[in-house]
């Protein structure tokens, strides 16, 4: 249990493990309770969409030859064949020199391949139009399968469904898919020196923040977090709650008691947990050195830094991509979005570490600029004021002012 205690890993290193830990159950749910969840099963369109030529605007369906060379002060006549009722497929079919009344949604009548829009087009009496504008076969036409083709791989397994996904399975009616269960992931906050939000802190207290930045994070990662409470320095008391937690969740968030002072317990109580190992205890990066990563059974637990700025940078660059694994995403749909931007100023790092900077994004001058948020770790303004992250690599010894940095929007 103890043989990798303080030996820092790479973040490379780290992600090596991942594959070691596995994911959720997969579940049959309705899809109006699979927001968020990730598919388990490639979704292929069972038909074509749309399986019917529909009209993108009003106006009149007609076959496009019957318009070519039309101008307003040579329109072309056209004989009206009928009228097209929203929802009902024709009766009737359109040929050279016909058109016929339709609205935006209708399907295309037989011989039909284009829509000529209401406004150019005037009625000459009941049974004529003059179209006033030539128009091409496809003009504001939706083809058959020109949304999806029929077979076609639409959302591959391993995909978080948004609420564009979910429509795209009710387009098919889908009523249930196949997805993962969303992880519960318990949080547990130690130390002697935190107390619940509503007390007022005493000399050398501090009100908990962690809970709350950590059960956000979790929660916008697609999982549920449960809070375990808060757990004063006490060995048995830290070992029974984190047990109790490793029994009912499946991923565990310790934050504080990862460093190596003498009354960081979270080292002994993973050591008394059965079937324990301990991965990884020091992770090459700033802030957040000190993480801790265990294998409990077949569960991830992590022992995060008590300051608030280094957990919420660990859990952005570490945990998430393991929440996002167990939830079933692949990598390739687990991707963060960043922007690139101009560095405001020098930005000094430590070979053999990589750093991740807060930084505010701004525009001036037609350039948009990052601007480095420093301060200490345990100051949560410099996450409130930032707009993302920044990475400086290992092998990096700082950044200069004008360096292109890609940003990791937060």
């Amino acid at each position: 249990m103890m043989d990798n205690f303080f030996h820092v890993h790479t973040i490379d290193q780290v992600f090596d493990l991942i594959q070691d830990f596995p994911r959720v159950d997969v579940e049959t749910l309705s899809i109006d309770q699979a927001l968020d969840h990730v598919l388990a099963k490639d979704f292929a369109a069972p038909e074509d969409l749309p399986d019917f030529p529909r009209a993108t605007m009003d106006g009149y369906a007609v076959r496009a030859a019957s318009t070519f060379g039309a101008t307003e002060s040579n329109p072309a006549l056209l004989t009206l064949t009928g009228i097209i009722d929203m929802g009902q497929k024709p009766d009737f079919s359109v040929g050279i020199g016909e058109a016929a009344r339709i609205a935006t949604g209708g399907m295309l009548p037989e011989g039909a391949d284009a829509v000529v829009m209401i406004e150019y087009t005037d009625p000459v009496d009941d049974d004529t139009i003059e179209v006033y504008k030539s128009v091409a076969p496809g003009t504001h036409v939706v083809a058959i399968g020109e949304d999806f083709s029929k077979h076609d791989v639409l959302i591959p397994a391993g995909k978080r469904l948004r609420p564009q996904e979910i429509g795209l399975l009710a387009a098919f009616g889908i009523q249930t898919v196949h997805a993962y269960r969303k992880p519960r992931i318990g949080i547990i906050s130690t130390g002697d020196e935190i107390v619940p939000i509503h007390e007022i802190p005493g000399p050398g207290k501090i009100r908990d923040i962690n809970t709350y930045t950590l059960s956000g994070l979790v929660a916008s990662s697609g999982a549920i977090p449960v809070s375990f409470g808060l757990v004063a320095d006490h060995f048995e008391t830290l070992q029974h709650i984190c047990e109790r937690a490793l029994n009912e969740m499946d991923m565990v968030l310790v934050s504080g008691g990862s460093s190596v002072g003498t009354r960081d317990f979270t080292i002994q109580a993973l050591s008394a947990i059965p079937d324990s190992h301990l991965l990884v205890h020091g992770i090459a990066i700033s802030p957040g050195k000190p993480t801790i990563l265990a294998k409990c059974g077949n569960k991830a637990f992590w022992g995060l830094p008590g300051h608030v700025v280094s957990a919420m940078v660990v859990f952005l660059k570490i945990v998430k991509p393991w929440i996002d694994h167990i939830s079933g995403m692949t990598h390739s749909t687990s991707g963060r979005l960043t922007i690139p931007a101009v560095l405001t100023r020098n930005v000094p790092s430590v070979h053999g570490r990589t750093d991740y900077i807060r930084v505010r994004l701004f525009e001036q001058d037609n350039t948009r600029w990052a601007e480095p948020i420093l301060g200490k770790s345990g100051l949560i303004n410099t996450m409130v004021r930032s707009d993302g992250l920044i990475e400086i690599g290992m092998n990096t010894e700082g950044l200069n002012q004008g360096t292109v940095v890609a940003v990791e929007m937060m």
